[in-house]
């Protein structure tokens, strides 16, 4: 490889301590941005395929021709709020994250990459820890699209696994209107996760999504 062949050197834009006490980091690699946390990588703009399908197997595990409240969990880069936003059964999108950092990179460097969310009269987006949201809301959705840390069985952040518990299931069963479905995104297969579901819901069906590299990522879809 010559060195005009090899790969950029990856530039930062903007770094911070998150909520959870790591550091957060937004970074430029040539055209493409990526979010680092506590050094581990969380995601990035180059594709977003099994992003976009979270919300997507979602939305059409419900009733043909209802309208559809839908809740996201984790704003990342925006790939799933935004494919919320472009079906054009939704009516409304609630987006619950955690770092306010995040948040703010949707009004700079990543407003683009998902259609400037931030903007969008639609969409909400509110700064908070999900469990803890979902614990005291008392609003209710059709559909409930969780990209959490890297699924299940791949925890980053302490405190994360509570939404992959009963505790957890159990808010989102409260949330979910009749007829609804939950999606989780996951970056493995969580087999024991799946039966979990299942017991607490009923159906479950699971979409693997191929990736550039490596193992598929998973999306399970649990229906009431």
């Amino acid at each position: 490889m010559t060195k005009s062949e090899a790969a950029p050197e990856p530039q930062v834009i903007d770094r911070a301590i998150g909520e959870t006490g790591g550091e957060l980091v937004l970074r430029r690699v040539g055209p493409h941005l990526e979010i680092i946390d506590n050094g581990v990588f969380l995601m990035d703009t180059r594709d977003g395929t099994s992003e976009r399908e979270l919300v997507r197997a979602a939305l059409a595990a419900l009733p043909k021709g209802r309208s559809a409240a839908v809740l996201i969990g984790g704003l990342g880069v925006g790939f799933s709020a935004r494919a919320a936003l472009d079906d054009p059964r939704v009516a409304r999108v609630r987006v619950v994250e955690l770092e306010p950092r995040i948040v703010e990179w949707h009004s700079g460097p990543l407003a683009p990459v998902a259609g400037r969310l931030a903007e969008d009269p639609r969409c909400e987006i509110v700064r908070a820890d999900v469990v803890d949201w979902l614990a005291a809301t008392d609003e209710t959705f059709d559909a409930v699209c969780l990209d959490i840390d890297n699924g299940p069985d791949w925890i980053v952040t302490e405190g994360n696994d509570r939404l992959y518990r009963a505790e957890g299931l159990d808010h989102l069963l409260r949330v979910l209107r009749p007829g609804g479905a939950v999606a989780f995104w996951s970056a493995m297969p969580a087999p024991r996760f799946a039966e979990l579901l299942a017991r607490r819901f009923g159906r479950v069906r699971t979409v693997e999504v191929p990736v550039r590299r490596g193992e598929p990522d998973v999306v399970y879809v649990a229906s009431r």
